[in-house]
Parts: C-alpha cells; structure tokens; sequence
C-alpha cells in the first residue's frame, strides 16, 4: 500500500491505539497533492482514519500532522461534530512522514448535485440548515477554552489575507486580469470591521464534511488543513461561493445545492445571523473575498501545470483558466452588490 509501510505501521497501531489488533487492512479514501486519508481496519472489525502527507512531501517536523491533530482535539471538546482522534505519530522513522489516526465516523461527502439526491427532498432544508447551525456553532467555541488561544492573530484578518493573496496573484499570473485587480482594490479599500475572533475553518462546505443521510444532519467536520483565527464571516462567505440558489445552474458542480429541496443562500445567511447575532448584511464583501481568494489559489495551480511543475499530465488547462476569470467576474458581482 503505497504511503503505508505495513510492517511499522502495524507496531505503532498495535502499541499505541487502545484496543487495536492487527493485521490491518487499509483502504485509500482519499490522495493526490493534499493530506492523504486510509481507512483501516483491524483484526476486530473496528474501524479507524490515518492521515498523513502527500507522497514526497519532505516534511522537517511534524508541524502540519500535528497541527491538525491539536485542531482537532480541540475542537472536539465542543458540540461541533469531528471525528474523535485516537493517536499521533511525529517519528518519522514508522511511515516516512508523520501521521494522526482518529476515529471513523460513517456518511457521506456530499460534493455534487449527484450526491445530492440520496438526500430525500425532505431533508435537504434540515441538512442545510444543520451545516449553518454547526458552523455558527463552530464560531461560537472559546478558543482560550478550548487551548486554541495562540493559534494566530486574533485581529485583522481580512486584511491580511487580502494583502497575502494580493501579493500571490502578484507573484503567480500568467496574464493581465483587470477584474481581478479591481477586486483586489474594492476589498482593500473597503475593509470590514472585525465581529470578533473565531475559530476560523477556512474551506467549510457540504465538500469538506461527512453528512449523514438518513437524518439530515452533519455527521463531521473535515479537511482542517486552512483552519485558523479570523473573521467568522469569512467561512459564511465561503459557503456562499459553493453554493446554487434553487432553480440556477450549478456552475461549480461540487455542491449539492441547487436542486429540489435546498434553500437559498440567503435563507441560510439569515438562518446565521439569528444563530449568532452577528451583522450579515455585508455579506457580499465576504462572498467576494472568498471567490478572490479561490481564484488566486485557482490561478497559482494553472500556473504550474502551464509551466511543467506538475510533470506531463496531459490535461485541458482551459477549464481550469475559466474558472479563474470566472470566480473574478463572481467577485466584482458580489462587492458591487
């Protein structure tokens, strides 16, 4: 198993997860350039998730494993759903690159129209609504509390990360975008003031959590590789980019949203605003920042398949420039309101 070296890593569960036995069988969920995810399973039936980096990452210490890991024990200690971590591993010397391990919680990614409709049409609303009352639950966490307190800078965040991801289209374009410019601009110049210090996900959407079905609600919080300090608006900002009101096309194609049954994003913005008593209505300022973010991100990736640092893929880099000048125009359209 490619990422997995059986032997050791066997040792390590055997030694240091309470009531694991192997052998272990081990299961790719999900890989590529992000953090790579195995289900395992034990000589028992029982049922964990190792996380480590990607394949040829060097990493130096532990800190992105081990980071995650402190996340997420922390954030388990509130009523926000994450899966229950079980064991951390910095020696690099088991599996070639540090790892965590935590528990397996059962449901499904719900991250297309697809996916969607195992849903029923009448729990789409719930599950929706769910996924806002556990982000505004997730803002709502101490984090002195919870021993998140000096994870970053509590203030200033939109303009920080305007000025970062300024400075990244700067360094990573492959041509003149006007749009992207004038977005840039608008946010810098009309920067929000801060409602408080969160726990901030960073990449929060049906995508990034596990949904169970059958009730409509969220099972896990996943993928908290961004998460940080901030604006808690900024993730509300994010939802907003994924998501399609009904009856309008599906631009993205990586949300369920939009067919029957899943509410507008503005019902979901009010759903947030009485949750936490926070002032959306400058939302659009942050469904801007958050598709110019996505598309500086989206950007930097086009530039390095365009330039060979990806290797010979052999994949159309024109859906990929698209969505870039698409997120920007999305951006004008939402600060101008």
């Amino acid at each position: 198993m490619q990422g997995i070296d059986v032997e050791r890593v066997e040792k390590w569960l055997t030694a240091n997860i309470e009531e694991a036995q192997g052998p272990y069988t081990y299961h790719l969920i999900a890989g590529g350039r992000s953090n790579i995810t195995f289900r395992v399973v034990d000589a028992n039936g029982m049922q964990m998730v190792l996380r480590r980096p990607p394949m040829g990452h060097v990493l130096a210490t532990a800190h992105d494993m081990a980071r995650e890991h402190r996340l997420i024990s922390a954030v388990g200690q509130s009523n926000v759903p994450v899966p229950r971590t079980l064991g951390l591993c910095t020696d690099v010397d088991v599996n070639g690159a540090p790892f965590y391990v935590m528990a397996y919680v059962p449901g499904v990614v719900l991250d297309s129209p697809e996916k969607g409709t195992l849903l029923s049409v009448e729990h789409r609303l719930q599950a929706s609504e769910d996924l806002i009352d556990v982000l505004a639950d997730l803002h709502a966490v101490d984090v002195d509390e919870v021993g998140l307190g000096d994870l970053a800078k509590r203030d200033g965040y939109v303009e920080r990360q305007v000025k970062r991801w300024s400075t990244q289209w700067a360094n990573s374009k492959t041509r003149d975008l006007p749009s992207i410019d004038e977005v840039a601009a608008l946010l810098g110049n009309n920067i929000p003031a801060q409602q408080g210090v969160s726990i901030a996900h960073g990449d929060y959407r049906f995508g990034n959590c596990l949904t169970d079905v059958e009730n409509g609600r969220i099972a896990a919080v996943l993928d908290w590789e961004l998460c940080t300090l901030g604006d808690p608006l900024a993730d509300l900002g994010y939802v907003g980019i994924y998501w399609t009101d009904p009856g309008m096309p599906n631009m993205r194609g990586t949300d369920p949203s939009g067919i029957e049954g899943f509410p507008t994003f503005e019902h979901l913005v009010e759903r947030y605003a009485k949750r936490t008593g926070r002032d959306c209505s400058n939302i659009g300022y942050y469904k801007a920042f958050a598709s110019f973010r996505l598309a500086v991100i989206c950007e930097g990736v086009y530039a390095r398949y365009l330039h060979g640092a990806m290797g010979d893929q052999q994949i159309d880099l024109e859906p990929m420039k698209l969505t870039v000048e698409t997120l920007a125009e999305s951006a004008l359209v939402a600060i101008k309101g």
